[in-house]
């Protein structure tokens, strides 16, 4: 085991006590490794665009008090449990937010965030895997731990490097979301996939994720200028745009127009749930197409049932990604594949601004910026 004495007895953290009271600075007890788990120091800890809304109760997530909040993160190893055998002190990691138990894989939680979905996900959340990376320190599940190749990620470009920031390489964490979706439909090169809604945070990630597979895509959104943007600024003949209209044949007739559709990916928040768009994509789809539905929906959706039965239209529903999805994303951002040189550090702040950066990522939504809490 790494000797402790590079840990703090204590360190400073973010921590919620109750949803009707904004989270504050507290001096904590550092925590210290166990088996199964290593400490990390918090490099670059993730913002999504609704991180208010989570923790002041408006989107009533379930999860236990007090509790120290964050997202996914990028982080160095300072001290490991007993049964490591790979990591090392000193190692770049990501910090993977989604958690699953060692035996059982259907209880899964995400971080200080949601407890999921199954009696054994809350327990697991209450009682083991509580605090998270808004904090100088994180101890975390050596099985969330995903070693970077430092050299090669951040090194400068004349040795080889891709020369990338620890804030942009954060930004997988957005991508990987999406990449879950797209890899369980099997999205192959040459193929086209509808991402719909295009123009949100995690629906450009998916625009990037489907090109960087060699998919085309259709991106398709209700704003046009976010649809310009996201063309614009890609920049690539296998990417078109289709405007949301409100009009499900008018639609659906547009998206037609480019040809046999082979899978429809949906990411759309939860007030789209009777969104006409969902129709639209599934009959503009080929014979033996799939869909991957990823959106955040709160109640049922509608779809064409017959054409889904004549068709041979597989439904896939995926709830964030799988272990494995981590490394292989990480490879393509390795081998160049995937190319985060683009993306916008549109905000850094330290830990004692946390509010100033949820507010940053409330309002910087665009899909390829992000905003970073540095504790």
């Amino acid at each position: 085991m790494a000797a402790h004495n590079e840990l703090p007895d204590k360190m400073k953290a973010l921590v919620l006590r109750s949803t009707s009271e904004p989270p504050a600075i507290e001096t904590v007890p550092t925590p210290q490794p166990t088996l199964g788990s290593a400490v990390v120091r918090v490099l670059a800890a993730s913002t999504i665009s609704y991180m208010h809304d989570i923790y002041n109760g408006k989107r009533n997530y379930p999860f236990p008090m007090p509790i120290i909040p964050g997202t996914s993160a990028v982080g160095r190893v300072v001290a490991i449990g007993p049964d490591a055998t790979k990591l090392k002190p000193g190692d770049l990691v990501f910090v993977d937010c989604t958690i699953r138990s060692r035996d059982d894989p259907a209880d899964v939680f995400l971080a200080a965030i949601h407890e999921g979905f199954t009696p054994g996900s809350a327990k697991l959340m209450k009682d083991v895997i509580r605090d998270w990376t808004y904090a100088e320190y994180c101890r975390v599940p050596l099985e969330s731990l995903t070693v970077l190749d430092e050299k090669r990620l951040t090194g400068s470009q004349t040795d080889g490097g891709l020369g990338l920031s620890i804030e942009q390489l954060g930004f997988v964490a957005r991508m990987l979301v999406p990449y879950g979706g797209l890899r369980d439909i099997e999205l192959r090169a040459g193929q086209t996939v509808i991402v719909a809604p295009a123009t949100g945070p995690f629906g450009g990630a998916a625009v990037l994720v489907a090109l960087a597979m060699g998919a085309r895509v259709i991106a398709m959104g209700r704003n046009r200028d976010s649809l310009a943007y996201l063309k614009q600024k890609i920049s690539s003949d296998r990417v078109e745009t289709v405007a949301i209209t409100g009009d499900m044949e008018a639609d659906c007739s547009e998206l037609k127009k480019y040809g046999p559709t082979d899978a429809y990916f949906d990411i759309g928040p939860p007030e789209a749930h009777a969104s006409t768009h969902i129709k639209s994509c599934i009959l503009a789809l080929r014979h033996g197409a799939r869909i991957s539905l990823m959106g955040g929906y709160r109640e049922d959706i509608p779809i064409p049932h017959v054409s889904i039965m004549h068709k041979n239209i597989r439904l896939y529903g995926k709830w964030m990604y799988e272990r494995e999805d981590i490394v292989d994303l990480f490879k393509m951002v390795e081998s160049g594949v995937l190319d985060l040189r683009t993306v916008e550090v549109a905000g850094q702040f330290p830990l004692a601004q946390w509010k100033e950066a949820w507010d940053e990522a409330a309002d910087k939504t665009m899909f390829d910026q992000v905003v970073v809490i540095n504790p």
